[in-house]
């Protein structure tokens, strides 16, 4: 099996936080579709006649989108591709832009899960990211969601803002668990440095949250969410049993996906692909029958290193036999030497012959892993 991207650049407003590729909204919008189109035609070879699984739309604001150019994209990949029967078909939303009729008709179109970015329930919060919907809104678009047939929801929240407390962070999951979803994104506040976010940091204007408020959170996003019933199976992500992002998920597996559109990026296993950050480029280049992509061979070094640093960040771990398969004997030594700090004070486990970090230690991951890796 494999995976789709497309990567919906446009957006009506950039949020303070956000450093993904993106432009305004354009009449661009009305031939992306068709784009979409002809780059499956000339890159469907790079993962070959594997039956798709899993197709994403990501941004950006894929919302923007009208059903009729949602169901072109999927018509489009469906004659290209064979698409499994089960497959799931995510889109990504903005709480503002949905409206029954929309989600009617993006769930006739054969989009079967809606991720939601809704990213607090406070007004005050929304209003330093940048966001462009109310508390309100957010709430409701879930009701919107789940009015309109889909039962696979999930909403992305933010946490470590700064000024931000237990108080509200907890307020935040409270509401979120009250809703019927299936799966909840929990993202850390980074700055990025191409980001307004970044700027107002370096300007003294904002102030980074303490890490020890940061901590806690985070364990109380576990708390909360392990008695509701959602399972951490991945740094940032909780989902109800059954309810994994199949997609993102196939990323940490390594499972083989195309990518399509400006800045969206490709794996086939051997070789790894990216498109411009620029539409107009990519844009050029599907029009003269050459994709501007580039792209890197995966060495032995880079493929062990790519597999910790997707593995480790799940549940899952990384499988001790397939390392001794795949790799030399003296890069899982040097991974077990390595892991032995770790494994002393159990932020690592050996369960079942897989290396994991539990998931009670998610929030160190980054510096768990960082050591972990083969480097000379």
């Amino acid at each position: 099996m494999a995976g789709i991207y497309i990567h919906v650049p446009f957006c009506k407003k950039k949020c303070l936080y956000c450093d993904f590729y993106s432009i305004g909204t354009s009449n661009k919008i009305s031939e992306f579709p068709l784009l979409i189109e002809k780059e499956l035609l000339l890159r469907k070879d790079f993962i070959g006649d594997i039956p798709i699984d899993t197709i994403y739309l990501g941004g950006g604001t894929p919302s923007l989108l009208l059903p009729e150019a949602v169901s072109h994209v999927l018509n489009s990949i469906s004659k290209t591709f064979c698409v499994s029967k089960n497959s799931e078909i995510t889109i990504e939303t903005n709480p503002d832009d949905l409206t029954k009729d929309l989600l009617l008709n993006y769930y006739d179109a054969g989009v079967n899960r809606i991720s939601i970015g809704i990213q607090s329930f406070i007004d005050k919060e929304l209003l330093f990211l940048g966001r462009r919907h109310s508390a309100l809104a957010a709430e409701k678009s879930v009701e919107l969601s789940l009015n309109a047939g889909f039962k696979n929801i999930s909403i992305d929240l933010i946490y470590g803002l700064p000024d931000s407390t237990i108080i509200n962070w907890e307020y935040n999951l409270r509401k979120a668990f009250s809703l019927d979803i299936k799966h909840l994104s929990c993202y850390h506040l980074t700055y990025e440095n191409s980001t307004v976010l970044y700027r107002k940091l370096k300007e003294n204007k904002i102030k980074e949250i303490d890490e020890s408020v940061s901590v806690q959170q985070f364990n109380r996003l576990r708390e909360l969410a392990n008695q509701k019933g959602f399972i951490h199976y991945e740094v940032s992500n909780f989902a109800k049993e059954s309810f994994n992002s199949r997609h993102n998920t196939s990323y940490w597996q390594g499972i083989h996906y195309l990518g399509l559109g400006p800045s969206a990026h490709s794996y086939n296993g051997i070789q790894r692909e990216w498109n411009p950050n620029s539409y107009l480029e990519w844009e050029l280049g599907i029009k003269l029958n050459k994709p501007a992509t580039q792209f890197e061979s995966i060495d032995t070094r880079t493929r062990f290193n790519e597999l910790l640093l997707t593995h480790l960040r799940t549940t899952w771990g990384v499988d001790l036999d397939y390392l001794s398969k795949e790799f030399s004997n003296a890069m899982v030594e040097k991974l077990l030497i390595n892991a032995k700090i770790y494994l002393k004070t159990s932020t690592l486990v050996i369960k079942n012959n897989h290396l994991l970090i539990p998931s009670e230690h998610f929030f160190i991951s980054d510096g768990i892993i960082k050591d972990l890796l083969d480097v000379d």
